[in-house]
Formats: structure tokens, sequence, C-alpha cells
């Protein structure tokens, strides 16, 4: 089997729907859409049955398969924050997250491992709230002690994964956390857990690294994959690009993918700048990601 095409909903125009949204991608060639969790809104912490199920209900009449489940709210409660509540608040967006999934028939969900510390965040510590609204800036963690609060937020995750049999992925992300592909295999080894691996994102760690020797490194580990590109100049987050246009070994990336045996979802995990007909980008992506992965040429529309 090969690998299989999907992409995040965070490429899309954010004024799109779900249900847009995945007739896009749909019709620009991807066989699978990432969804992400928020605090509010039509997929959200308050969700209810009939909403989660009219969403996968949409993915099936347009034939799409909901592959993931990310979220964004891990940057406002951190596994590692020094603030009792907003761990337990991480925990308890974790679960909801892993639930929810199950019941959109997504098999992995995508969960930011904590942080040591967040460059593009300011640092700051406020009083306890309960609000999920209420925005957690990034604080500077040690290092030892963000591990040790990680494994143990893991370690508890990873039976309610197996309940709902559904992955957790952790990713590599800007958090000055789990910097190696050694360090990451040890942690996720640590774990001890089938149900908890690495999410690898190809560009992510192109400020410190070189993908195709995580991929090779995390091997069998591997639940998920994103595919974007990065322009290292740049240093920034303005750095990432349209796959093709940045500094990923793409190559390298293909044959490491193949030589470990990854035979799963690789996600596009677009930013839409586009400032006009944004939809190209998603064919754009497309196209890029069917050469990337070596398929054949779609015929039909392209944009």
């Amino acid at each position: 089997m090969a690998i299989r095409k999907g992409i995040n909903i965070w490429s899309f125009d954010s004024k799109l729907t779900i249900r847009e949204c995945m007739e896009l991608a749909k019709d620009a060639g991807f066989e699978g859409i990432e969804l992400a969790l928020s605090a509010k809104g039509p997929l959200s912490l308050q969700s209810s049955e009939s909403d989660i199920a009219k969403i996968l209900k949409d993915a099936e009449e347009i034939g799409i398969t909901i592959n993931a489940l990310a979220t964004g709210l891990y940057w406002q409660y951190s596994l590692t924050s020094s603030v009792q509540w907003v761990r337990d608040k991480a925990m308890e967006v974790a679960k909801r997250q892993i639930a929810i999934a199950s019941k959109l028939g997504a098999d992995t969900v995508l969960i930011c491992p904590g942080a040591v510390g967040v460059d593009f965040q300011p640092e700051e510590v406020v009083p306890d709230a309960q609000d999920i609204e209420y925005f957690v800036g990034s604080e500077v963690i040690d290092y030892e002690v963000a591990y040790d609060r990680a494994l143990a937020a893991f370690r508890e995750l990873a039976p309610v994964a197996a309940e709902h049999q559904v992955y957790i992925g952790i990713e590599n992300i800007w958090n000055k956390f789990l910097l190696s592909p050694l360090e990451m295999r040890q942690f996720i080894d640590e774990v001890d857990s089938p149900w908890v691996g690495a999410w690898v994102d190809v560009a992510n760690m192109l400020m410190f690294g070189y993908p195709e020797q995580w991929i090779r490194i995390l091997g069998k580990r591997i639940v998920k994959v994103h595919f974007k590109d990065f322009r290292r100049a740049v240093n920034s987050l303005h750095g990432f690009v349209d796959l093709l246009s940045g500094d990923v070994n793409w190559k390298a990336v293909k044959e490491a993918l193949d030589a470990v045996g990854y035979k799963g979802w690789a996600n596009a995990e677009m930013t839409p700048t586009y400032q006009q007909y944004t939809d190209q980008m998603i064919y754009n992506c497309s196209a890029a990601m069917d050469r990337i992965l070596q398929r054949p040429k779609q015929q039909g529309k392209v944009g």
C-alpha cells in the first residue's frame, strides 16, 4: 500500500466551512483530511454528538477520510506548564480530543508534548482561571521538569488512546523540547505504549536538523507525517512556503519513508498566504505531493 495523501484543514481559507474544505480537498485530489478541534465553533470542545455525527456524515457523502484530529489549544494549555490548572486543562483537552477523533473515525490525534519555551509567544503566567478562552502565554520551563511532566502526561493518556483505538502522535515543533530524533525516540520508548508514537513534520526541524535523519531514526514509531516546506534563510514563521519552494530535501525524505516502510498518511500543512484565488494553493499543493510521492499525474481540473 502506498503512502496516502491528506491535508490539514488549517491550509484552507478560514472563511470556508468544514464541509467546503472537505469538498475542495476532494476536488483537488486529496484522499483524506486532518481536522482541528477548537475552543468554540463547529468542531470544538463543546460539540455535541449530533454535531460530530454531521461532520462524519458529510465526509462520507463527499468520499474523503477524516484521518486525524489536531488542535491549537496546546499553545494555550501546555502539558508542561508550571501552573497546575493549566496542565489539568491540557489533559482535559487531550482526552476530549481522543474521544472526538474516535467518533469521527480518525485513527490519530496530534498532541503537542508541551514546551520548554516558545519564542513566538510572550512569556506570561496568568492568575488561576477556568475559562477555556483565557489565554496562557509561554513560560520558560526547566528542561528536565518539562520532560518529567510530559512523560507522566503521556503515560496517563496512553490507556485512554488504547480504549478509543486512536493513536497519539507527538509532533516535533518549535518548543525547545525533544530537539533531536534520538531524544524523541527515547521519550516514546519510555512512554512504552503501542498507541503513542511520533508525528514527524518534515519542515519543523529544518532549523536544527534533517527530516530524513528523523525518519530513519524514528522508523516504526512514526504514526503520521506532515508535509510542508521551509526556507532556512528566513529563520522565522515567514519561512514556511509552498511545497518544493523551500529547503526540504524531498527526494531524501521519500527515500527515508520508503526505507522504514512507512505506508500511512502524509498530510500537507500549509499556510494560506495566497492573497487571491486562495483555493489555487490547495491544487498546487496536491500536484506537488503527487510529484514528491511519485504518484501518477491526475487528469482533469487543476485549479
